[in-house]
């Protein structure tokens, strides 16, 4: 059974010299990799001690760079800290069809402006 880890103990782990990250809810130690992190050190340092999984998927990371960071996992992200996690994604997901909704109103009420005159 792996090992779990609370987002508390990921986010003391922000350092050069200790540096941890999250990528799909399991945890790695990237700290002796991260000199020879081809992206640079400075792309690992801004995602140092949270959850760097959409930088990760955003780069387009070969099968070779997910080989490589097995090397460097030490156990997942605590379960309750997951369960968390889902709650803000549907917020934020809520409020971009809010977003869409305002702009589509407005884009109507303008067009029917233009078109009255």
């Amino acid at each position: 059974m792996s090992k779990e880890i609370s987002l508390a103990t990921v986010k003391e782990h922000n350092t050069p010299n200790d540096l941890w990250l999250i990528i799909e809810n399991k945890v790695y130690d990237v700290t002796k990799f991260r000199l020879e992190h081809p992206g640079g050190e400075d792309s690992l340092l801004d995602v140092a001690g949270r959850d760097g999984t959409k930088e990760f998927n955003d780069v387009g990371h070969s099968s070779e760079a997910r080989e490589i960071l097995k090397k460097y996992y030490i156990g997942n992200l605590a379960a309750a800290d997951i369960s968390k996690k889902r709650p803000q994604n549907c917020r934020h997901i809520g409020m971009a069809l809010v977003a869409a909704a305002i702009g589509i109103t407005l884009v109507y009420v303008i067009r029917r402006g233009v078109a009255q005159k």
